[in-house]
């Protein structure tokens, strides 16, 4: 066996066992019981432990200074090995494992707090996920920017400094369309109960007419919906309201996105670094395409208004033009993850803000309920009502994913990209959609993106599948055009 081909074969075991810490933490969010939380900290612990040694495995610097990359594959698999040798060697063991087994805890404390509305029991574990998280962040910077340290886990070779940029290019459009969007009549709301089984039946529905394969996936419920998993296991959840089903429809639409990047990467990639998706803005890119540019567009809720009707009988909207403008509708709200498309990314600057303050040491943990109300009174001009729907509404930071928020808009951002060109490819698509089949789509997706994994650093996957190098100003001609026509402005 060559070097390269050692490397790989014990690479292979290290991807098995980063599969299986994933699936512990699957089932800590829908199956595991809530007495077992001190266990599995010590599980997640143990399991950080054994994967940080095989990382910082000293032959696998013997394996790196001699293989040789015989084709655009092997390089690839280096680069990746090589990025993360270099990286994890950086993080002391011991901080390793103690990042795991606190935010195991955090998770289980920040649940409880949240259904509590009780912020004061959450900061405790929060601060001290926080400290870990910035001794890890200047273990790896050096001398540079802490937060891009972080960030480069999610997103590799993005800045803060950049992000910043790109985002300061989105506001004023944002801001100048949600103004002159809530300054118009609204679409009708949706109103009435919808029955929780029925609403279960059309998301798997959904996820099938999505490209899902639930021979290698399953679909369970959680608090916050996520999708974990690569190759031949992957996983998803969803969740349900009974006054909104297009909760449930679009958190599972969503998820598929990343479900079918992962389900989508050439198997002969299997348990390799090119076996899962290459940056988290990349994987949002697919989950957003889904969700919103197909999952939300005229066509699609077309076909979706027939399926509402078959499973909750009439339900107070008229017709599908009218259907497309509620599922469609802007109105105030608390929740990222049940924004609309135009103030979606505002909510994702506020987290991007706030997060590179609490790791520069500009925020203290303490003042953060206080930090984001304020941020959120004005941006959106009204005030948080309870901590569930401020500080306390999402996962990420009970987790330590600080320098995952901003990933989202690079994602939509991407997505935008991707819908261009794909509508520039698939002139009729429409035509598909409106009978529910998003097959065109979804392959072209697969075809131009998905089978590559992580073949590609981010941007390049990006300008590979787009044909041009990404901008945010595909998404903004997008949203105007789509909220304009809607809104008749």
């Amino acid at each position: 066996m060559t070097a390269y081909d050692e490397l790989m074969q014990f690479q292979r075991e290290t991807e098995a066992l980063g599969q299986i810490a994933g699936r512990l933490s699957w089932d800590q969010e829908t199956h595991m019981p809530e007495g077992a939380t001190p266990q599995r900290a010590e599980e997640h612990g143990a399991m950080a432990n054994i994967l940080h040694a095989r990382r910082i495995d000293p032959r696998v610097g013997e394996w790196l200074a001699k293989a040789e990359a015989v084709d655009e594959v092997a390089q690839a698999n280096l680069r990746h090995i090589k990025r993360s040798y270099e990286r994890t060697s950086k993080v002391p063991a011991k901080l390793a494992a103690e990042l795991a087994k606190t935010t195991s805890l955090a998770h289980r404390i920040w649940a409880k707090a949240r259904e509590d509305e009780d912020v004061a029991s959450f900061l405790p574990i929060l601060e001290k996920v926080v400290a870990l998280r910035k001794e890890e962040a200047a273990a790896v910077a050096g001398d540079a920017d802490p937060y891009d340290a972080l960030l480069d886990d999610y997103e590799p070779g993005a800045s803060g400094e950049s992000l910043s940029a790109m985002f300061g290019a989105l506001r004023p459009r944002l801001v100048a369309l949600r103004e002159a969007v809530l300054d118009r009549p609204a679409p009708d709301a949706l109103n009435g109960t919808f029955d929780e089984t029925a609403q279960l039946a059309l998301s798997e529905k959904l996820a099938l007419a999505f490209g899902y394969n639930l021979n290698n996936g399953r679909i369970d419920k959680a608090v916050h919906p996520f999708s974990s998993g690569s190759g031949l296991d992957v996983r998803i959840t969803t969740r349900t309201n009974l006054t909104d089903p297009f909760n449930c429809f679009y958190s599972t639409i969503h998820e598929v996105g990343h479900a079918a990047y992962e389900q989508g990467i050439d198997t002969q990639h299997l348990l390799t670094p090119l076996g899962a998706g290459v940056s988290m803005g990349v994987h949002e890119s697919q989950s957003r395409i889904y969700e919103n540019q197909l999952g939300r567009s005229r066509a699609f809720t077309g076909w979706l208004y027939g399926q509402m009707r078959d499973s909750f009988g009439e339900f107070g909207i008229n017709d599908e033009e009218a259907f497309y403008a509620t599922v469609n509708r802007v109105n105030d709200g608390f929740i990222r993850t049940e924004a609309d498309e135009v103030q979606y990314n505002l909510h994702v600057l506020l987290r991007f803000d706030l997060e590179r303050a609490l790791i520069s040491g500009d925020l203290a943990v303490s003042d953060l309920e206080a930090a984001w109300n304020d941020r959120f009174a004005a941006d959106f001009g009204f005030a948080v009502d309870k901590p569930s729907n401020g500080v306390l509404q999402d996962v990420h930071w009970s987790e330590g994913l600080f320098g995952y928020f901003p990933t989202y808009t690079l994602g939509n951002v991407y997505a935008g990209c991707l819908h261009q060109s794909l509508r520039d490819a698939l002139p009729n698509l429409d035509d598909d959609l409106a009978r529910g089949d998003t097959s065109a789509a979804t392959c072209w997706l697969q075809s131009n993106l998905q089978q590559f994994g992580g073949l590609r650093t981010p941007v390049d996957t990006i300008t590979h599948a787009a044909g041009f190098e990404p901008s945010e100003a595909p998404l903004l001609d997008y949203l105007e055009q789509k909220f304009g026509a809607i809104y008749g402005l």
